[in-house]
């Protein structure tokens, strides 16, 4: 495990410079939901930086977002397009050992928040490589794998907030964020941030954090 995460933004960094003086956890638990491409990279890498540690409690992949009538979409029907629900990685967190401010800045990080519903094998950080290329053998593994591309919506890139608080932090540090990195070379973030409707745990078999494969970690 790495860390701990140092943000670069005021807001963030306010919030780590109360956080990181808790070392013991609270019994508090707060929740971030995040989507930004392959789930498991996500996942990975959240896992990799923060972990019990660094107060995230633990991760979960999923899907959200998409249309009510898929009451339990399943991985080939989300890859299909034609369900409107993203990959996303759920984060359970104590607020006392990290801030949501210092996860959304975190989020930023771990991919490009300027392209429209994708994040391309030549995009993200080696974390993604390794995602698609382990998820291509778990499919194959299970019988699950998808008659075509991915689609460009399962790898939209969106912040699900869970409460007004998290809205309003999340359109604070993207602001901070898009002014320090972006507006610089002239481009803009389009990450989404929306109010999370219902999450849907994916398949156990996806359930497999990149951090516990020894051959992938």
């Amino acid at each position: 495990m790495s860390g701990p995460v140092i943000p670069t933004v005021p807001t963030a960094l306010a919030s780590y410079e109360i956080t990181s003086k808790n070392t013991e956890p609270s019994g508090k638990t707060e929740v971030a939901t995040f989507a930004n491409g392959c789930f498991w990279g996500t996942q990975h890498l959240f896992d990799r930086y923060y972990g019990p540690k660094y107060g995230v409690i633990k991760t979960a992949v999923g899907y959200i977002g998409g249309s009510d009538k898929y009451k339990d979409p399943t991985y080939r029907q989300v890859c299909s397009g034609t369900t409107g629900f993203a990959e996303a990685c759920k984060v359970e967190f104590d607020p006392e050992r990290v801030g949501y401010a210092e996860l959304v800045e975190f989020f930023y990080r771990t991919h490009d928040p300027t392209t429209v519903d994708r994040q391309g094998n030549d995009r993200g950080t080696r974390a993604f490589y390794i995602a698609f290329s382990f998820s291509l053998y778990i499919d194959r593994k299970y019988r699950y794998m998808s008659s075509g591309p991915l689609s460009v919506t399962e790898y939209r890139s969106v912040i699900f907030a869970q409460s007004p608080e998290q809205t309003e932090i999340a359109r604070k540090i993207t602001k901070e964020v898009e002014e320090k990195y972006f507006d610089p070379k002239g481009q803009r973030i389009i990450t989404g941030i929306e109010s999370a409707p219902t999450w849907h745990t994916a398949e156990e078999y996806h359930q497999v954090s990149l951090s516990d494969n020894e051959f992938l970690s």
